[in-house]
Order: C-alpha cells, then structure tokens, then sequence
C-alpha cells in the first residue's frame, strides 16, 4: 500500500485535505438527515488570504450533508468554534491520538488558551477523532 501523500500544514492543500476527510467521514457515520450544523477552526494567528479570509476551515453540515470552506473570516462564529495558534495547531497535528502526549498537550493548550474551543462538538466528534490520526500521517 502507498503512502498517503503529505501536504505542507496550513497550505489550502492541507486544509482541502482536511475538508474532504471530513466530509468523507461524516458521509460513513450517516448524520441525521434534519441535521443543519457549522464548525469554524481557524488560526487565531494565521496569516490572510484572499478576499480577506484567514487561513482556517468551515464544515457545514446542510440537511445531512456535509461540505467545506477553505479559510474563515476573522470574526466567523459556527455551532462550534475553534481558534488555534498555529504553532499550536502544528504540535498536536505531529501526535496521534494514541502517543499520550496528545492529551498531554492538547489540555495544556487549552489551559493556555492556545487553544479554544466554543459550543458543542457532538455532531463532528465521531469524525474528528476518527481523522485525526489521517491527518497526522498526511502532514508535513
């Protein structure tokens, strides 16, 4: 079996990347048809794109489908939001979910306030754990 490629962290690559596992994998789970939900993770130190956007991700689960943005506005706000430092973002996305330093880390960040996270993540929970580690071996 061939490597999955690696995309530079916070590249639109990446974060495409990201995008379509997700979608993928709420596609699998079979979200609740009535479900109309978003998510907004963005780097809180991230640098700008185009039309003003900074460098994040939007998932918005529509009727039970599930599509994706790259890049947010600075003041976006979802169901869920999540803002993290880059640097942040960077140290958890090198671990998997089974090295015990993930957890180590990821509750320091949020200690810190490196790392935010606003509302309810239930309905992207099941697919944000089950990506995770996907991530982590697709990103350089």
């Amino acid at each position: 079996m061939n490597a999955p490629t690696k995309k530079l962290q916070g590249s639109r690559a990446w974060f495409e990347m990201i995008g379509t596992l997700l979608c993928e994998a709420i596609a699998r789970d079979g979200p609740d048809p009535d479900l109309d939900w978003t998510l907004v993770e963005r780097y809180s130190d991230g640098a700008t794109l185009e039309d003003g956007l900074v460098q994040g991700i939007r998932i918005d689960i529509r009727g039970g489908k599930a599509g994706y943005r790259v890049g947010v506005r600075p003041d976006e706000r979802g169901d869920a939001t999540i803002e993290v430092m880059s640097a942040t973002a960077r140290a958890l996305n090198l671990l998997h979910t089974a090295d015990p330093g993930f957890g180590r880390a990821r509750e320091a960040a949020l200690g810190a306030g490196s790392l935010r996270i606003e509302g309810d993540l239930t309905p992207l929970a099941a697919a944000l754990v089950r990506t995770h580690d996907q991530i982590v071996d697709r990103t350089i």
